[in-house]
């Protein structure tokens, strides 16, 4: 159970930087996938912090500006409220570097290493089919508007799902648990909600590919 854990942690963390033809997938070194990893880590608390930046600046110049407007004080507190929020999820993804060794000793693990590509290589083959079915089980919303975190979450728990041999709740509370460290409390719930619908459309249609 811990091994895999990994494996889906460092696919999902590792997924965007990663080649997605199956062959260079094959190919890669443990130190190509944290490497990639450590650069999405990277990647999203910079985006983070910029973001939180340019919400407090709006908010400081809302209030600034305002004639303590009951409308422009509120607009302002929710600007600040937002960058907070953007900050402690860049302050996370810096923690999660922190715990890094012992991830990195894990992902040694040969059976780590294997299963991570076998993600990977899945998610790559099959993510038509993968969109199609989870674009299905959304409720007036889109893949594409998901954040990138949120999307590759999807896609690993529906690609262990239907051809990695998963059972399903497995695959969804591992997914849910992978929103809770690296997304927020509504986008977990979220996530949770779209995967059940999947999960009642994959019974009712039973779309499995080899």
């Amino acid at each position: 159970m811990q091994a895999r854990r990994s494996a889906r942690e460092l696919a999902v963390l590792g997924i965007g930087q990663l080649p997605s033809s199956s062959e260079k997938l094959a190919t890669q070194q443990i130190q190509d996938i944290v490497l990639a990893v450590v650069r999405t880590l990277a990647t999203e608390s910079q985006e983070s912090l910029e973001t939180a930046m340019v919400e407090l600046q709006r908010g400081n110049d809302r209030l600034m500006g305002s004639q303590f407007r009951a409308s422009d004080l509120q607009s302002a507190r929710a600007m600040i409220q937002e960058a907070i929020e953007l900050t402690q999820s860049a302050v996370n993804r810096l923690a999660t570097a922190v715990e890094f060794p012992e991830l990195i000793q894990l992902a040694r693990q040969e059976e780590v290493v294997g299963y991570t590509i076998e993600i990977l290589t899945a998610v790559n083959a099959h993510r038509t089919e993968i969109d199609e079915l989870l674009n299905q089980a959304m409720v007036d919303w889109q893949m594409s508007r998901l954040p990138r975190i949120d999307r590759d979450i999807l896609r690993i728990a529906v690609a262990e799902l239907l051809y990695l041999g998963v059972q399903e709740q497995v695959a969804v509370n591992e997914a849910v648990e992978l929103a809770k460290r690296y997304s927020d409390e509504e986008s977990y719930r979220f996530l949770n909600g779209v995967l059940r619908r999947a999960v009642d459309k994959i019974q009712a249609d039973v779309p499995i590919q080899s």
